[in-house]
């Protein structure tokens, strides 16, 4: 067996975690689930319809059934794991745990690229939404990028409490979008528009698949995006009244939901408009509103502006995950320390900023949603691998750990997620290799840091870093 790496842990003094805290007890499981939903909500709105362009309405339909059984037996075992180890590291708490200080370190560093990457492509499409109201007069969307990241960083700098709050509200809105749509869009559902995209002569291609199996690999990027950063609800664990309880509650109905919402749209939006049309779309769900119901329809124009909310509510959602994840990786050490820093009101306010400045330089330099999301979504699957893994050794290793919450089918339903999982990490490179390959080295770059330089100055007094002490002092004991 491999040697662990050798770590190294510098003494701090005792303002060192006094500068460096969250607020506590800010959180319940309603809004967590919100949290959650918020997350993912922009999803249904842009984003998952370009998969129709690359595999087909049966190749996005396959896709969004193979991923969405992954993550929800992952979020089964993230809702044991964020109970059992509720630290607002997350990801990088548990495989931190379970797989020693490399693999906690490349877990939050996967998390990190995903949660950095996909407000970027996030704020394209708000751009895109804008533009197709034809608000500003505006031809290039960067200074809409560059108020969105101002004005929902601003309020997360405000406070998390208030910043939890008003995005639950924003998440109610395109809620209510969401059942708008599919309400006006019942009566216009066509299967036969499912599948007027003509077969390209691929392996296995046909009406319902017309781009064959190559294109059902390339679609479960997009099927990715109707659940994408669900599992950053447990970051918020230090932030919550009761993580034992809490965690499990919101993470899983949180997940329940995005099912219910992300079939409903894949079946009605294309059903009504056209899968070949609506592959190429930037605001899907409004177009196939007006393909109902005319150009100048009131209810296309109403879900616009209602879009807006959903994709403003993921922005701002994924800005919090991004932050506590880069926050508790500096806390610890992992990366450099100054971007732990909290202010007055107990918020990172460095892990904000810099995640910021670098997501809205992609968003102005690409512009390029579909580029974006490929980006984040191999991280995002790296991550996956990942924590499924953590799970399962830790269910192996430590099967008499006091758990606030057991996943049903244990290991069985995480080890599912593991390979559905890996599958989906080798269709990244199948989809865009440039983009997956880019974002490989960037990885590789910061383990290389780890390995050289950050695994020498770690911070014993982090909670991850005690919860793993805590397990090695077990172990002598025993």
């Amino acid at each position: 067996m491999a040697r662990a790496p050798h770590i190294d842990y510098d003494s701090v003094d005792q303002d060192y975690l006094r500068h460096r805290q969250l607020r506590s007890g800010a959180a319940g499981w309603i809004l967590l689930a919100g949290l959650g939903v918020a997350y993912v909500i922009s999803g249904d709105f842009s984003g998952w319809n370009l998969g129709l362009a690359v595999g087909g309405w049966g190749g996005l339909l396959i896709a969004f059934v193979l991923m969405g059984v992954m993550y929800t037996c992952m979020v089964f075992g993230l809702a044991e794991l964020s109970s059992t180890l509720p630290t607002a590291g997350a990801g990088y708490g548990f495989a931190r745990r379970a797989l020693g200080p490399l693999g906690g370190f490349a877990t939050g560093v996967a998390v990190l690229i995903e949660y950095a990457v996909a407000p970027a492509a996030i704020a394209t499409f708000i751009g895109g939404y804008i533009e197709a109201l034809g608000l500003f007069g505006l031809t290039n969307s960067w200074p809409v990028y560059l108020v969105t990241y101002i004005v929902f960083i601003g309020i997360h700098l405000w406070g998390v409490g208030e910043a939890l709050k008003l995005m639950f509200g924003i998440t109610a809105v395109a809620v209510v979008a969401l059942l708008v749509t599919a309400i006006a869009l019942i009566p216009h559902f066509d299967a036969a528009n499912l599948f007027d995209i003509v077969p390209d002569g691929s392996v296995g291609s046909s009406a319902f698949l017309p781009f064959g199996v190559p294109g059902v690999l390339a679609a479960l990027v997009f099927g990715i995006w109707f659940f994408l950063a669900i599992e950053g609800v447990p970051l918020a664990a230090e932030e919550t009244a009761d993580p034992r309880r809490d965690m499990p509650r919101g993470i899983i109905f949180a997940m329940l939901f995005l099912v219910v919402s992300g079939a409903a749209m894949l079946v009605l939006v294309p059903g009504t408009a056209g899968a070949s049309a609506m592959g190429t779309s930037d605001s899907p769900l409004p177009e196939a509103l007006r393909a109902a119901y005319g150009e100048n329809a009131l209810v296309a124009d109403i879900v616009n502006y209602a879009g807006l909310a959903g994709l403003v509510a993921s922005f701002f959602s994924i800005v919090f995950a991004y932050s506590r994840q880069l926050f508790a990786l500096s806390r610890a050490g992992y990366l450099p320390r100054f971007l732990s820093l909290t202010s007055k009101r107990h918020t990172p306010w460095v892990a904000l900023l810099v995640p910021g400045t670098v997501g809205f330089v992609l968003a102005a330099a690409t512009g390029d949603g579909g580029l974006l999301i490929n980006i984040a979504v191999f991280g995002a699957t790296v991550s996956y691998v990942l924590l499924n893994l953590s799970h399962i050794m830790l269910r192996v290793k430590e099967p008499d750990l006091a758990r606030g919450y057991r996943t049903p089918g244990g290991v069985v339903t995480t080890g599912i997620a593991l390979v559905l999982a890996v599958v989906a990490l080798v269709a990244t490179f199948v989809l865009d290799a440039k983009a997956a390959g880019i974002t490989a080295v960037v990885f590789l770059a910061a383990i290389a840091y780890f390995w050289f330089y950050s695994r020498h100055r770690l911070v014993a007094s982090a909670p991850e870093e005690e919860f793993a002490m805590l397990e090695d002092s077990e172990k002598t004991l025993k």
